[in-house]
């Protein structure tokens, strides 16, 4: 959840949720610098996934490319995997018109890559929109070598609680939030899980949790967004992070 965007005022007639392929452009301007993914997400995603140089990764909802940029940059070997076929015609113009891009997602057919395909998979930010991990998670594990990493991002659950009281925060529940992308109203529908049924699913998918992550933002994000960067810590609460092993 970009909690630094301008939230739309929902007239009527509001824009059908998710619907990236209405609002591609205009989500790559505005989250290409701004402070919840241009100083927070990527930042933290490249953090623990650490050396890549080498690594074949997959990057699952990859949209316009910049994680998949950066981590190429990084010497790693990379494939993306978005259902936004205008998410995609701009990943190609990043990475250049021979990029190992493909047209699907997580909620329907099979990745279409073969077992044991990749040493690490990314998962920025694309988790929360399903309402089902099971069948999502087995096909991450199948697509990952023995010993490979799955990288998380997905709202943190608390602050769910924090913006939607009125809801349960032990429940799996559903919940739509209204925002301006670069001028652009879009609304965006999520999935919300308490923290146990997180970890639960993970591992019963075959995952080891290796690390939980609430990191701050990168340096300079206080600096560029005073009225946003305020706690004494520089800490902002919006995700959470794992880094989880095939087993």
């Amino acid at each position: 959840m970009s909690s630094d965007l301008e939230r739309s005022p929902g007239p009527a007639g509001k824009p059908v949720a998710n619907d990236y392929d209405s609002f591609a452009e205009a989500y790559a301007v505005e989250t290409e610098s701004n402070l919840i993914n241009g100083y927070y997400t990527r930042p933290a995603m490249l953090d623990l996934a650490g050396d890549v140089a080498g690594r074949r990764i997959l990057d699952v909802g990859c949209g316009a490319g910049p994680l998949l940029a950066a981590l190429r940059d990084r010497g790693a070997t990379v494939t993306g995997v978005d259902p936004s076929a205008k998410m995609l015609d701009l990943a190609r113009q990043r990475l250049g018109g021979d990029a190992a891009l493909h047209q699907g997602g997580l909620g329907g057919d099979p990745l279409p890559f073969p077992d044991d395909a990749f040493d690490d998979v990314v998962a920025c930010l694309v988790l929360h929109y399903l309402e089902d991990w099971k069948g999502p998670l087995a096909e991450l594990r199948r697509v990952l070598v023995p010993g490979g990493r799955l990288i998380v991002a997905v709202n943190h659950p608390f602050v769910y609680h924090l913006i939607r009281p009125e809801g349960d925060y032990f429940a799996t529940e559903q919940w739509s939030e209204d925002y301006v992308f670069n001028g652009q109203p879009a609304v965006l529908t999520y999935w919300h899980r308490p923290l146990h049924a997180i970890t639960n699913e993970f591992i019963a998918a075959g995952f080891r949790i290796a690390a939980v992550s609430e990191p701050p933002p990168a340096p300079g994000a206080r600096e560029a967004f005073p009225d946003l960067v305020t706690s004494p810590s520089g800490h902002i609460l919006c995700f959470l992070f794992f880094v989880l092993e095939a087993v």
